[in-house]
């Protein structure tokens, strides 16, 4: 994968973290390129990441055997349709990480044969820990699915899904996860200085928490319920304060408001396929 050249229309926050992961784990700069409208975003990235900057779209696609789709969804048709003739000419991989466009949309834009994995990262990939679902169409290769798993690796975690649809319960949990972890980090941070704490040290206090209850999540091989239960002392606080969340449907809020994400996401999509 190291000798990949890889190209990315756009080079926003989340391409320019793509960018970042791909260089630490050993990827040259000057095997990725880079496009985009704003031209101080172009000089920005060739300054801090050496990575070669491109006049416009075609020239990345000319260079790169990997083109990753990183423009707002709004304008992902007009850009598509403007460079599909020379997608099926060169015929290189596609990634796409725009949110809610279909792979039906993308193969009418550029071209039924082409090879399209679709991505639905999160935002701690900026900082290197993020959680991305993948699905690849008929059209790619074993070889074309192991590089499109490793881009997304370099800012964290990737994972196939089976079906294309399952992208929406993606969307779902890690998708707009982060937001519901704030939440309660400010809800938490809230009560904690309603109980006498400064907002400083509340806040410090949970999110070294919410660190810790991940870290040790993701090092154990114990499920969520499992690792709760260790730390639920019979008749002690953690318990009452348990129980209070329960009582309150904590568990079924969650699954709601989880269902809600899911199928606001289909609704989106639909739109943006017709637009």
């Amino acid at each position: 994968m190291k000798t990949q050249k890889i190209g990315f229309i756009g080079g926003g926050n989340m391409a320019s973290s793509l960018m970042s992961g791909l260089i630490a784990s050993g990827h040259s700069p000057q095997q990725l390129w880079v496009s985009d409208i704003n031209k101080d975003q172009l000089a920005s990235l060739a300054a801090n990441l050496q990575v070669n900057i491109a006049p416009d779209n075609e020239t990345v696609i000319q260079e790169a055997e990997v083109v990753v789709l990183a423009v707002k969804p709004q304008v992902l048709r007009q850009v598509a349709e403007s460079v599909a003739a020379l997608i099926q000419h060169k015929k290189p991989l596609v990634v796409s990480i725009a949110a809610g466009i279909t792979q039906a949309s993308l193969s009418s834009w550029l071209g039924a044969d082409t090879a399209i994995v679709r991505c639905m990262p999160n935002t701690p990939a900026l900082v290197l820990t993020g959680a991305t679902g993948l699905h690849a169409n008929r059209n790619v290769t074993a070889a074309q699915r192991d590089l499109a798993e490793n881009i997304m690796r370099s800012v964290g975690i990737s994972l196939w899904v089976d079906d294309e649809s399952d992208l929406d319960a993606v969307t779902a949990v890690s998708g707009s996860g982060p937001a519901y972890y704030f939440l309660l980090m400010e809800a938490m941070e809230k009560a904690a200085v309603e109980l006498g704490l400064d907002k400083h040290t509340a806040r410090l206090l949970v999110q070294q928490t919410a660190l810790g209850a991940a870290k040790i999540a993701l090092e154990s091989s114990e499920s969520p319920e499992q690792l709760r239960k260790r730390v639920t002392s019979p008749g002690g606080t953690t318990q009452r304060a348990i129980e209070t969340f329960e009582q309150g449907g904590f568990t079924e809020l969650v699954s709601k408001a989880m269902h809600a994400a899911r199928d606001r996401s289909i609704e989106m999509s639909k739109p943006m396929e017709n637009s």
